[in-house]
């Protein structure tokens, strides 16, 4: 429901001439000429279709009307002071806003960020996953991990590090492929899973790289199972569809807890690296730092 609001700042300046019982008790209260209350005050009357306001000698004297609102807004003034004040003293915890791609999100950031939780208790994330480009004003962002280090130039990027790809697969699929081979020859290829990076990538490496690589050319064309982002190609493989071309990086907790192997020491590095961006006006904000340098030791 929209609120029949008056204008505020003439509602405002009527509320202090009443209680200061003229204008200029107001205007040094507000900071403003006694003429700009006198102003506001018939603005307000213009608005209301009442006066409320007479004159007697240099002070002023609200009507009945002036009373009746007065009441009110006094009230309603008081009201919102009270809450101001009790927001202002009230504790706070820092909080950062951190932007990250969809996959990066899922797979690497978040058990990263739960960790500094554990060991700094107080600090609190509002975690954003969305793809780039991101409005790092409009969104109060004070760090983005991204893809690449040329997104924004006017902003303070740090490398995080360059992530590679190599076959993975779940350790059940493994065993009913028996020994494929380090060129993965023996692989069908219906069973290989691909990722659809999306039309702003074109530095990621599919499988039709890694096997002209490996000494197999024409092999790893779009069969198989395709996904829109590269940890569900990690999902796919780890529920035994597959073997998928997955990041290092993402699959990391996978491989050391065993839920995925790799098949072939062969990686293919990304084409750059991921990135830690933040406006330079950030730099001191309480955990910011604490926090990239969780990351990039992570």
């Amino acid at each position: 429901m929209t609120l029949a609001l008056p204008p505020l700042n003439a509602l405002r300046a009527f509320e202090a001439a009443a209680r200061a019982g003229g204008y200029v008790g107001a205007a040094r209260e507000l900071g403003v000429t006694p003429a700009a209350i006198s102003q506001q005050v018939r603005h307000l009357e213009a608005y209301l279709g009442k006066r409320l306001f007479t004159r007697l000698n240099n002070r002023v004297i609200l009507t009945d009307a002036g009373q009746a609102i007065f009441a009110d807004t006094s009230e309603a003034f008081q009201a919102i002071a009270a809450a101001t004040d009790r927001t202002l003293r009230a504790p706070t915890r820092a909080r950062l806003v951190v932007s990250v791609l969809p996959s990066v999100a899922q797979t690497w950031a978040a058990p990263r960020l739960a960790a500094m939780v554990r060991q700094e208790p107080q600090m609190r994330f509002a975690l954003r996953v969305e793809d780039d480009p991101v409005d790092f004003e409009h969104g109060a962002i004070d760090l983005r991990i991204c893809y690449g280090t040329a997104l924004y130039p006017d902003l303070v990027t740090l490398p995080l590090g360059r992530d590679a790809v190599l076959p993975m697969c779940s350790p059940a699929y493994r065993d009913r492929l028996g020994a494929p081979g380090p060129d993965l020859a023996g692989v069908p290829e219906d069973d290989l899973i691909h990722t659809d990076w999306g039309p702003a990538f074109g530095s990621l490496p599919g499988w039709e790289t890694w096997f002209a690589r490996a000494g197999l050319p024409g092999r790893g064309r779009a069969r198989g199972f395709v996904v829109g982002m590269s940890g569900l190609a990690l999902d796919f493989a780890r529920e035994g569809l597959g073997v998928a071309l997955g990041q290092r990086m993402m699959a990391e907790a996978d491989l050391r807890a065993g839920r995925l192997v790799t098949l072939s020491p062969l990686a293919l590095p990304l084409g750059h690296p991921y990135s830690l961006v933040h406006p330079p006006g950030r730099s001191r904000k309480a955990g910011l730092q604490r926090l990239i340098e969780g990351l990039q030791a992570g």
